[in-house]
């Protein structure tokens, strides 16, 4: 038997199943498969589009099976949309659940209903501003006096570029301070990992650290606006100082600890001569944003100075921390066998 006859019986036996009937354009000249299948070149080329055409007349009976469910969902959607408006009479965003579970309303201790999303009523708290400000660790070994001569330099080309453009130069200091409590949590939190060991609550301390000077940041972005070459400095400040702490935290906590605690006393410097350019009316006393009023629960009618101030207080509670966990290395210890100071706030 020649091949060109194998192929035909094959295809007279395969054929009704392989290309079976199609409700479409296509099915109205029906060809037999032994002509398809003789004709070479040409026939391989007519087997593919009626492939093709049964794939087109497939979608099509597919798209008009989902109209219905098409219909469905945007009559659902625009039941929703309608259920949104209230009062005023303005829309209000749908808010997608998670698997059926609505997101639970939060209300603060007035019960108003919470409008924050980026922290929680519980997460507000008031700053202890009666905290020593002029507390100051005096370097003594080597360690240290590396540590606090690596800050100092470093205050040089801030007060260069900033001058006394504290909103601004708050900013940037921000976005810098919150990077040393996440990598530091992030370090013993693998380390909790890998030793299968307990952190003494030194994990979520860091952690809290960060955030609250993450919160620090989204309060002076509300007093003052970066303009883009601002933007790109922190991008570039903000990609060196990450990987050199993380490297410097590896190879030793102690000393990444101290340069942090150092950090936070040029903060208490900068954030006092803020506060002396308000008093002096060089800066604005202006109306404390509302995000800054709710997270240290200030009083309504709370003003910039008062933000600088706890913010100020903050600082010096970080500074207290980061030289505690340095001194605790410097003894030999880690800081899971020392308390942590959870609640530090």
């Amino acid at each position: 038997m020649s091949s060109r006859a194998a192929g035909s019986v094959l295809l007279r036996h395969l054929g009704p199943r392989v290309f079976g009937p199609v409700s479409s354009a296509a099915a109205a000249t029906p060809r037999s498969l032994h002509a398809i299948a003789g004709g070479g070149e040409r026939g391989a080329a007519a087997v593919w589009v009626r492939l093709l055409s049964t794939s087109a007349a497939e979608a099509k009976e597919e798209a008009a099976a989902s109209k219905g469910n098409a219909g469905s969902t945007a009559a659902a959607k625009a039941e929703a949309a309608e259920a949104a408006k209230e009062g005023e009479g303005k829309k209000s965003p749908v808010v997608s659940s998670y698997w059926g579970i609505e997101p639970s309303k939060l209300v603060n201790k007035e019960g108003v209903e919470w409008k924050w999303s980026c922290f929680r009523p519980w997460e507000t708290y008031k700053a202890d501003t009666s905290i020593d400000l002029t507390r100051h660790h005096k370097p003594k070994v080597l360690l240290d006096k590396i540590a606090y001569w690596t800050v100092k330099s470093l205050r040089v080309p801030t007060d260069i570029f900033f001058q006394r453009r504290y909103g601004c130069r708050a900013m940037m200091l921000e976005t810098v301070a919150a990077v040393p409590g996440m990598v530091g949590g992030m370090l013993l939190h693998l380390r909790s990992l890998r030793r299968f060991e307990h952190s003494g609550g030194w994990i979520r301390v860091l952690m809290e650290e960060a955030e609250n000077e993450r919160m620090h940041l989204m309060t002076f972005m509300e007093v003052a606006k970066p303009k883009w070459y601002e933007r790109a400095l922190v991008l570039a400040v903000q990609g060196v100082f990450f990987n050199a702490y993380f490297f410097g935290y590896l190879i030793s906590p102690k000393f990444a600890h101290r340069v942090v605690g150092y950090l936070e006393e040029e903060a208490i410097h900068s954030y006092t001569e803020f506060l002396k350019d308000i008093e002096a009316g060089k800066i604005e006393n202006v109306p404390a944003p509302a995000i800054a009023i709710d997270y240290w629960q200030l009083p309504a009618d709370a003003t910039l100075k008062d933000v600088v101030t706890v913010v100020r207080a903050d600082e010096a509670h970080h500074r207290d921390v980061n030289h505690f966990a340095s001194d605790i290395h410097f003894q030999g210890l880690e800081l899971k066998e020392a308390p942590a100071p959870l609640g530090y706030h």
